[in-house]
């Protein structure tokens, strides 16, 4: 239980700096963002529990396919704004859009050779 609480804590304490940052700085906040840290905490918790190289690498070539239909969300959002929509909507539409992404990932992915 611990080891979990550790775990949550370290990931909370990035999201919270990141936020603090982008505060100061948009463009340092991003580039923060941008980084896959979450995605290597998630690496390192995963390693420390299984030690199991095949399902590591499996995890790591699946998200780098699952970041792809998520790219779309951070054009359109500020599309969104830059136009009058209030952020809430852009985030719901950009929200709506990375799912419907994933769907079709999670569709098309087997089709053409490639193992989520």
């Amino acid at each position: 239980m611990l080891y979990l609480a550790i775990k949550a804590l370290i990931s909370g304490i990035i999201i919270a700096a990141v936020s603090e940052i982008a505060k100061r700085s948009p463009g340092f906040g991003a580039l923060v963002a941008a980084l896959p840290l979450v995605s290597v905490l998630g690496m390192i918790w995963l390693w420390r529990d299984t030690h199991d190289p095949v399902g590591m690498a499996a995890h790591a070539r699946a998200t780098f396919w699952f970041v792809l239909p998520s790219l779309p969300m951070f054009l359109l959002i500020p599309a969104l704004l830059n136009r009058g929509v209030p952020f809430w909507a852009a985030l719901v539409a950009g929200c709506a859009l990375t799912i419907a992404l994933y769907f079709l990932m999670v569709w098309a992915a087997p089709r053409i050779g490639l193992r989520l």
